[in-house]
């Protein structure tokens, strides 16, 4: 079993594939954090735990009898912190009672372990097998917490969620309902987040921890590019190979808080979920509500095997197991060729183009429908502008399937124009508050998905046109965030719950919208990469990474996301140069290298190709379809990092160790520059590899402690890549 129980000691060892978690029901009753680490034999571990003794804390409830020093619930490594027990620290949960107060004392009164992991309902969650389900319930009031923790025999993760219930007779308000709370034997760490913007996402920063709360966040009603719903504590000076590292995941599209505090006794909590800023939840008698999932990851081979650790997991557990292996599109999208100005002849140019080349999957971007275009009208009007394209959608997508191509289509089905048809019908559609103008971003609205009729209408409309025409793939847009949580006809009193109920129903219509289609893959997209979390990887096997395609810029961002992120989540396009994002021009080569880092794709026109560039295609699609499996499977290594140096590598290995590939990237020429060698990761040591780039045969040892020399091109942002082939 890979959870067990202990009744002598009280303790609960949950051993995933090379990890354990443990922690134990004290004395009192409360589930105080042991260890999570490396694999350890069930000992009894309780000796670790904190003890004060100089500490002039509170005890328990109505505990005057006991030592302070020994049970202060301050001092425990809380599973689930919780407020009014002498506990200062950042709670996990906060509830306000019918009386007024809003005091809790969660103790423990019994526990399941689960053969399979229960499904969360209306959200979505990576699935699993054996589960623990502890219970907790405050004895004067009867609100209780279910705590679920799911260990995996193959991914050195566990994942975590709380359901809160009211178990009494008077309705309650949670102001606070995080998914977790998880102690640390220390406060001597670093503090990893990804942070961001438009065009410049997920970005490293590393801070050490401090006495007090370090803690990252969003209020916009999405997981948003400035923040990623991520963080890692780090011992201090980890590497990409060594060192311990504890990855916390949140899988939530809406805002979120994570934080991790350090005591004045120097130990450290980390907790998080759900943002309680601008959040109260009520619930009547017998009602529950259940919180995102977090999905926490441990390495001691620093972030590389943290990250190798969610890759798996979220390959395995999360992404629809229909494409999560499987070829994916490689598309060319017009928008770069074209923007909106485009018709028949213009689209059917392209194709004529792309046939031939390797690229499987025609998209149609933004300017199809509606009134649509400029960015200032048709949004929510998901009919076909016949002026633009005459015969509709017809036309063009039998052209396309004349070439040998599939047909794909872009969508934004949350935002509204106010000029549009659905705006002027149904103004009360959009998010607004009464009596107060409301903000535009993008010239659009955002719908309001927390309303039942407002899905329906998208639901209908997208389905429609899925329906009625052969569309192989989507790309589904989110250009902009909330600014009013508001939503017209709900409680005055419950307008606090807004932006989780947003979350709730942007799940709902990905439900009955991507699920009902098997056959579409669908691709996400927010203004670039600015909703890339876990829960959308479930709907959507891969998502537009950044809206930023300058190859030397998505050195950083590309990066930056395969910290927590897969590189087959990752889409990634060839676009024209100079860039249409910052200018700058880079080699052919060395743009389609580095956005086969990822599942590629073209964002250019490709009529204006020269037969060199067309040939070129060719070739990188090739070269593509050779390494696809590597992407969508392999393991990832991060050698070289691109935010420190001139130099940029990354290398992808088989499971089996039979194949693996090499980029190098170099940033500048330096005149006369001291030679280059990469020592390769991952390999199996005492088997020997081909590598045909340099007609060399030599054991993975050597090519990991020796390395390879690297000859670059002349000129800036230039690229070598190397293969390996078992022998």
């Amino acid at each position: 079993m890979a959870i067990t129980f202990d009744n002598a000691t009280k303790i609960f060892y949950l051993d995933g594939k090379s990890i354990t978690y443990a922690f134990y029901i004290n004395p009192i009753g409360y589930p105080e954090h042991l260890y999570c680490g490396s694999r350890i034999g069930h000992d009894a571990i309780t000796y670790t735990r904190a003890i004060g003794a100089r500490s002039k804390n509170a005890t328990p409830p109505g505990r005057d009898d006991l030592d302070a020093s020994e049970y202060t619930y301050n001092r425990c490594g809380a599973e689930l912190a919780f407020f009014g027990t002498g506990d200062f620290r950042e709670p996990a949960v906060q509830v306000q009672n019918a009386t007024g107060d809003r005091l809790s004392d969660l103790l423990y009164v019994g526990h399941e372990i689960l053969p399979e992991k229960p499904k969360m309902t209306g959200m979505p969650s990576m699935s699993g097998g054996e589960t623990l389900l502890l219970h907790l319930q405050d004895a004067v009031s009867a609100f209780g917490a279910d705590l679920y923790y799911t260990v995996y025999p193959d991914c050195d993760v566990i994942a975590r969620r709380v359901v809160y219930r009211n178990g009494g007779k008077a309705a309650v308000t949670l102001r606070r309902a995080y998914s977790f709370s998880m102690g640390l034997p220390t406060g001597d760490y670093e503090f990893l987040s990804l942070y961001g913007s438009w065009a410049r996402e997920r970005q490293i920063e590393r801070i050490p921890l401090h006495h007090g709360v370090v803690s990252i966040d969003s209020k916009r009603t999405s997981s948003s590019a400035t923040l990623n719903p991520f963080i890692a504590v780090t011992e201090k000076g980890a590497t990409e190979t060594k060192g311990e590292v504890f990855g916390f995941s949140l899988v939530y599209s809406s805002s979120f808080a994570l934080k991790a505090e350090v005591t004045a006794n120097g130990e450290a909590m980390v907790t998080g979920g759900i943002n309680d800023f601008d959040f109260s939840w009520q619930l009547a008698a017998g009602e529950s509500f259940e919180t995102p999932e977090i999905v926490i990851a441990y390495s001691e081979e620093g972030l590389g095997g943290m990250s190798r650790a969610f890759h798996d997991a979220y390959r395995t557990y999360l992404i629809n197991p229909r494409f999560v292996h499987a070829h994916r599109p490689l598309v060319v999208n017009n928008w770069e060729a074209t923007y909106m100005r485009f018709d028949n002849e213009k689209l059917i140019a392209l194709a004529d183009a792309a046939a031939g080349t390797g690229i499987d999957t025609f998209v149609l971007d933004d300017g199809w429908f509606g009134a649509r275009n400029e960015d200032n009208a048709g949004l929510g009007d998901w009919v076909v502008n016949t002026d633009k394209l005459k015969g509709g959608l017809t036309r063009i997508i039998d052209h396309v399937h004349e070439k040998g191509m599939q047909f794909g289509l872009w969508f934004e089905p949350e935002m509204v124009n106010e000029d549009s048809d659905l705006y002027r019908a149904h103004p009360d559609y959009a998010i607004k508050a009464p009596d107060r103008a409301p903000c535009y971003g993008r010239h659009q609205f955002v719908l309001d998905l927390t309303r039942a009729d407002v899905r329906d209408y998208i639901v209908n409309a997208v389905n429609r046109v899925l329906d009625e025409n052969d569309i192989a793939y989507v790309k589904w847009d989110y250009n902009r965030n909330v600014t009013e949580s508001f939503s017209v006809g709900r409680d005055p009193a419950r307008q606090c719950e807004f932006a989780h109920r947003y979350a709730l129903g942007l799940y709902d219509i990905c439900e009955r919208i991507i699920l009902t289609h098997p056959h579409v893959f669908f691709e996400g997209c927010a203004s670039g990469g600015a909703r890339f979390d876990p829960a959308m990887l479930y709907y959507f096997p891969q998502i537009w990474t950044s809206d930023d395609t300058d190859a030397e810029e998505r050195t950083r961002i590309q990066y930056g996301t395969s910290l927590v992120y897969p590189l087959s989540a990752m889409s990634c396009h060839v676009s024209v140069c100079p860039n249409h994002q910052t200018g700058r021009t880079t080699p052919f080569a060395t743009r389609a290298a580095i956005a086969q880092l990822g599942a590629t794709g073209y964002e250019l026109d490709l009529t204006k190709l020269s037969d060199a560039e067309r040939k070129a295609v060719r070739a990188q699609t090739a070269a593509y379809a050779e390494k696809e499996q590597l992407v969508l499977a392999g393991d990832l290594y991060r050698i070289d990092d691109p935010n420190t140096g001139n130099f940029f590598s990354e290398a992808l290995v088989a499971k089996d160790k039979k194949s693996a590939y090499l980029l190098v990237y170099r940033r500048h020429t330096v005149a006369n520059a001291e030679t280059k060698r990469v020592k390769m990761q991952g390999l199996c040591e005492d088997v020997r590899y081909f590598v045909p780039e340099l007609n060399l045969t030599a054991s993975g040892a050597t090519l990991m402690r020796v390395g390879i020399p690297v000859p670059f091109p002349t000129g800036d942002y230039t690229v070598c890549e190397y293969h390996f082939i078992a022998q």
